[in-house]
């Protein structure tokens, strides 16, 4: 890409960017559910689950999201430690597109052991690599470690088999990417914002191949990795912050169709 071409589409990401990285975003995104908290558990666990259900029509997914804490007490680290058979019967009649009640119920339990073994979702993401790809692996691996209902493991992408893994790319994108305008919540420190994928979708890679910036047409890990490396070339330090300028554009300027 020629230098002028470079620093054109650098300046139209960065002005949408600032655009759309605002209060104003939280609202009719999945990141309002986690912002409903203050406790780092809470935020962690109803930022966890909330991006684990995060596809289909927005209004749709956040509501079910909403709908999914509240029958939590909207209190989720309390409640996956200490609800008891009983109180899981309120999923019984959850379900949002394919995550049904019996995954529901598997991920609550799984992190209720998860948290008796240690304070964090955090820790679950390190890796001796000190990549993206290898903590979102290490993540699944632990996640699954247990007796997984038919189907549950379909709502944990995998990038080892070529998956974008894009809602797990958001939710790191939520815990770990921090700014002033505190949209993300930036509370883990064992992954920097430098280190971030983009978390690629069709309206990020429709948005991105329109602007030259991506060329592999699938929408799978190498293409994130290939859109990343060029963001990471417009900021190093902090290169997903342009997932709001290209999410922002598809969605809000239809430039993904």
């Amino acid at each position: 890409m020629k230098n002028d071409r470079f620093h054109e589409i650098g300046e139209i990401l960065e002005e949408k960017a600032d655009l759309y990285n605002r209060l104003t975003f939280i609202e009719d995104d999945p990141i309002s559910i986690p912002h409903l908290f203050v406790k780092k558990e809470d935020i962690e666990i109803s930022g966890l689950l909330t991006a684990i259900i995060s596809w289909g029509q927005r209004k749709t997914l956040i509501r079910n999201a909403r709908e999914m804490v509240k029958r939590m007490d909207d209190a989720p680290h309390d409640f996956i430690l200490d609800h008891s058979e009983k109180e899981l019967t309120r999923f019984n009649d959850f379900v949002h597109r394919t995550f049904n009640r019996n995954d529901c119920k598997f991920f609550i339990g799984r992190l209720g052991e998860i948290y008796r073994q240690q304070q964090s979702l955090e820790s679950m993401f390190s890796s001796a690599e000190g990549t993206v790809y290898h903590s979102i692996v290490n993540f699944r691996k632990i996640m699954l470690d247990a007796d997984v209902p038919v189907g549950s493991s379909k709502h944990l992408a995998d990038p080892s088999t070529g998956s974008a893994a894009k809602r797990i790319n958001m939710f790191l994108r939520w815990m770990v990417r921090k700014d002033q305008r505190k949209i993300d919540f930036g509370i883990w420190n064992s992954i920097s914002s430098a280190q971030l994928m983009i978390p690629l979708d069709v309206h990020s890679g429709g948005v991105a191949r329109k602007l030259g910036i991506l060329i592999r047409k699938q929408d799978d890990w190498r293409a994130v990795e290939e859109l990343t490396e060029f963001l990471r070339k417009l900021d190093p330090v902090d290169p997903v912050k342009f997932d709001y300028a290209l999410f922002g554009m598809g969605v809000n300027e239809k430039l993904s169709r």
